[in-house]
């Protein structure tokens, strides 16, 4: 089962790609809502910050992740076959 989750193929390194890109925007998106829209009513402005930094950390975590599954031994031969 985890050998089966640590296959990297072209779709599965630009899933990865694309979702970090997806969760910094979000947390842009969040940090600006709370910044100049949501109002300040029973701590909604907390707990979306703490989303926002959820997501802010998860970003570089799934494209490290991706990178590291990318160098592994074997990887490389999967990967050449992309068309980029």
């Amino acid at each position: 089962m985890v050998h089966r989750l640590l296959i990297l193929g072209c779709r599965t390194m630009r899933d990865g790609v694309v979702v970090s890109a997806i969760f910094f925007v979000a947390a842009l998106l969040l940090f600006t809502a709370v910044r100049y829209v949501l109002p300040d009513l029973a701590y909604l402005q907390q707990i979306v910050l703490f989303f926002a930094l959820v997501l802010i950390i998860l970003a570089p975590v799934v494209l490290i992740s991706t990178f590291l599954l990318s160098v592994i031994p074997g990887a490389r031969e999967r990967l050449d076959k992309c068309e980029h």
